[in-house]
């Protein structure tokens, strides 16, 4: 099983925000394809999600379509919504921003084109609005918000996160191939049916995604704590993936 992250690590890209894995991918690999995975997920960079490396969304043109929209105070974001970037700057003079991806916008960053709402938040500030035309422009992504129409109006959304609904990520080609996001809360438990704790995070070391694994454990005093494991997610260590079942499992004892 290798990961083709960065879409959602101690080769990580600085990013402006936290929640940096929220959204990430890891793809299954059988053992004996390990090592080719593995040069391929190389290639790419850290993210919140991954796609496979070439699978390049380009842009998305949704002109026209939301003409009268503005970008509007909301009280809540959408129960499936995840974090994928942040506002940095304002991209010419005609109200575009530029977004800067927690993946490399060429590796699944760009997944944020795929949708037509956005939710802003800075603070205690929740805005929804609508992406009239979105595009890849080198490491980042720059888009033209409806009701963004000048420069001043996209500088003033400078340091706001961007969510998109996780309905919205572009579906994966493989079954092996998983969202980092859907990974994160899972219970994991070895062959022998031992638990191991659940899947607090994920991680990317440069060539493949690594399970950062919590469980409850005593402190030299007795006292309780948080343990954790460190698992890669590859196909010589993770047998299986069960999302409706909300376990992994996977070759790997306890007491490594």
């Amino acid at each position: 099983m290798t990961a083709r992250d960065p879409d959602s690590g101690q080769a990580r890209r600085a990013k402006p925000v936290q929640n940096e894995v929220a959204g990430g991918t890891a793809s299954q690999a059988t053992a004996a394809n390990a090592e080719t995975a593995a040069a391929e997920a190389a290639a790419a960079t850290f993210g919140a999600f991954v796609r496979k490396p070439g699978a390049r969304r380009v842009a998305v043109d949704v002109s026209g379509t939301a003409q009268n929209a503005t970008i509007e105070p909301v009280d809540s974001l959408p129960d499936d919504a995840i974090e994928v970037g942040a506002v940095v700057d304002a991209y010419g003079l005609k109200g575009w921003v530029k977004v800067v991806p927690h993946a490399h916008a060429g590796h699944g960053g760009d997944a944020m084109l795929a949708a037509k709402r956005w939710w802003l938040v800075k603070g205690g500030e929740r805005k929804s609005a609508r992406c009239v035309q979105s595009k890849v422009h080198s490491d980042t992504v720059v888009a033209h918000l409806a009701g963004c129409e000048d420069r001043d109006a996209a500088l003033a959304l400078r340091g706001h996160t961007v969510h998109i609904s996780r309905s919205d990520f572009p579906k994966l080609s493989d079954d092996n191939e998983f969202y980092w996001v859907d990974l994160i809360g899972l219970d994991v438990v070895n062959e022998a049916g031992v638990a191991l704790g659940r899947v607090a995070d994920m991680i990317d070391n440069g060539a493949h995604s690594i399970m950062r694994i919590e469980y409850p454990a005593l402190a030299k005093d007795g006292r309780p704590t948080t343990g954790e494991r460190l698992i890669p997610f590859v196909g010589v260590y993770v047998k299986t993936v069960d999302q409706g079942a909300k376990k992994i499992v996977v070759d790997w004892d306890a007491d490594y």
